[in-house]
């Protein structure tokens, strides 16, 4: 068992619970979303033991079908599931409610540490194949429209072929084809996500409207200065300055209220979760091993990236949550998985002794 791997996903939720139960706590709910925060962390905690016990090489064999079904699920969400602040990405199963592009993410890593393992993408056959994979999840997911997780399937093909040892010029070729393609991508762009990237570069070019999440969370994070201002003691999240205060703008509450010194330890608890996700995969047993953990280091570590970027004026507001700390339970059970493949590729490492 990895116990600094545990130690700092245990701390990482801890500290998201705090965060969310501080930033959704009024006076007539004292408690906020805790009770749901608590449901879902009961969920992803035995799910994630499950995903710690299984063999890890079932995967493989089921790669397919997990990554069909994910493929499955977006499409209801398309054309079921339910809208809300202008998108669709939600699927109502009776009382429950998830999110399938979670889901997706770690079906698109598994199907692409299959494919990568057995055609590693040294040919650009083999390079196209992969691309072919990642196509469809990412359209789906872009019209719902979801431009940040379709940005996330795109960090984990590149993680992926980097991990598999796709050549350099090949990696450098696919970012220039991006570019190329950025004109065509922002036409089928919503205008809301048009003015998220121009306030990105200015956030006084619409101050009230597209700016206003990214000052407000400025103004949060500064005002902790060093030591914050206490648990449960932020006035921009208790007074609702600050919009997605427990999804998107997490990190903003922490700065608020732990201050620089809690905001350091959140991301040195998530530089640990990545380096030992990279031991992982150096000592993985095979090649699916290795690249299912280069997978979720590709996708936690995006995910830290952006969201704390946007959080502080470095990265456009594209809506990805921070891991194990925004409130989310198909987020959350997502991370929690995918934590519990790390484990299980890591207590299954190559014996050195055999060679």
């Amino acid at each position: 068992m990895d116990w600094l791997l545990v130690a700092s996903v245990t701390i990482l939720c801890a500290v998201g619970t705090l965060a969310v139960t501080s930033a959704t706590r009024t006076a007539e709910a004292p408690l906020g979303l805790l009770p749901a925060r608590i449901l879902h962390l009961g969920i992803g905690l035995g799910v994630l033991a499950a995903f710690a016990a299984i063999p890890y090489r079932l995967w493989d064999r089921l790669a397919g079908w997990i990554y069909g079904a994910c493929l499955l699920l977006l499409v209801a969400v398309d054309v079921v599931g339910r809208e809300s602040l202008g998108a669709q990405r939600w699927l109502v199963l009776g009382p429950v409610t998830v999110q399938p592009s979670e889901f997706g993410k770690l079906g698109l890593i598994v199907i692409l540490a299959k494919v990568a393992a057995d055609h590693p993408p040294r040919r650009v056959v083999d390079l196209v194949r992969c691309i072919l994979y990642v196509l469809p999840p990412t359209v789906l997911v872009f019209w719902q429209p979801d431009f940040g997780t379709s940005l996330v399937f795109v960090a984990i093909l590149a993680g992926i072929l980097f991990a598999a040892g796709a050549p350099l010029r090949s990696l450098v070729g696919l970012g220039g084809v991006g570019l190329a393609a950025a004109p065509l991508v922002w036409r089928w762009m919503k205008p809301y996500q048009q003015k998220r990237l121009w306030v990105f570069l200015d956030p006084n070019l619409d101050p009230l409207g597209a700016g206003y999440s990214l000052i407000q969370s400025k103004i949060a994070i500064g005002s902790g200065q060093l030591w914050g201002k206490g648990l449960f003691g932020g006035t921009q999240s208790a007074l609702e300055f600050l919009p997605m205060q427990h999804t998107d703008f997490v990190f903003a509450v922490i700065g608020e209220e732990l201050g620089f010194v809690g905001a350091l330890g959140v991301l040195v608890c998530f530089w640990v979760y990545l380096l030992r996700g990279l031991r992982a995969a150096h000592r993985a047993q095979d090649p699916f091993g290795s690249l299912l953990c280069a997978g979720i280091v590709s996708l936690v570590g995006f995910h830290v990236l952006v969201n704390v970027g946007m959080t502080v004026g470095l990265a456009p507001i594209t809506g990805i949550p921070l891991p194990f700390l925004s409130h989310g339970g198909s987020a959350l059970i997502t991370n929690l998985a995918a934590t519990g493949i790390l484990l299980n590729v890591g207590s299954r490492r190559r014996n050195r002794s055999q060679g």
